[in-house]
């Protein structure tokens, strides 16, 4: 397996790879790039490396900041931009291709890896249901203790209103209105 992941890891060739462009890159002025890095020896992960500091780079250079030409800046940004996309690409494919070879090479492993997914999503998802039963417990318990604060004396069971209407709690008090 280590031998077909070719064009990843620093010491492998990159088959059809092409060179990082846009600012930054050799025989562009103005964009330092973050590592000198030998053009004939990227790997696919150099390369998403040297585009993506590119991008910053381009975004903070000093040619940037003291330029006039707002068109050349966009377009330079645009460039470094699109070439990360590229290189990004590119490495999803990559991957995406190894994936390919090992669902064809080891079927069992690819079912192995879905079956472990599959119970993780279960329980996190058992944990997530569990977590809104205890919302709704608590929210049940909050609905109890408020209905149960605002029952009116005739909601009360007999053996309490007999008590409230003995202390004199239950009857109107008398109004002492003069006209």
């Amino acid at each position: 397996m280590a031998s077909s992941i070719s064009g990843m890891f620093p010491g492998q060739q990159l088959t059809g790879s092409h060179p990082v462009g846009g600012p930054g890159a050799p025989g562009q002025p103005g964009f330092p790039m973050g590592a000198a890095r030998a053009q004939g020896n990227n790997t696919l992960v150099d390369e998403l490396e040297a585009s993506f500091e590119a991008c910053f780079a381009s975004l903070v250079s000093q040619d940037y900041v003291n330029g006039t030409d707002q068109e050349e800046i966009r377009t330079g940004v645009d460039q470094c931009i699109q070439k990360f996309l590229d290189v990004a690409r590119q490495t999803e494919c990559f991957f995406l291709q190894k994936r390919l070879q090992l669902s064809v090479q080891k079927p069992e492993q690819v079912v192995k890896e879905d079956v472990s997914e599959l119970r993780n999503e279960l329980q996190r998802k058992e944990q997530l249901v569990q977590k809104h039963l205890a919302k709704l417990h608590h929210w049940q318990q909050v609905l109890e203790d408020v209905s149960g604060q605002h029952r009116k004396p005739t909601d009360l069971p007999p053996s309490w209103t007999a008590g409230l209407s003995g202390a004199g709690l239950c009857k109107p008090a008398p109004c002492s209105f003069k006209a």
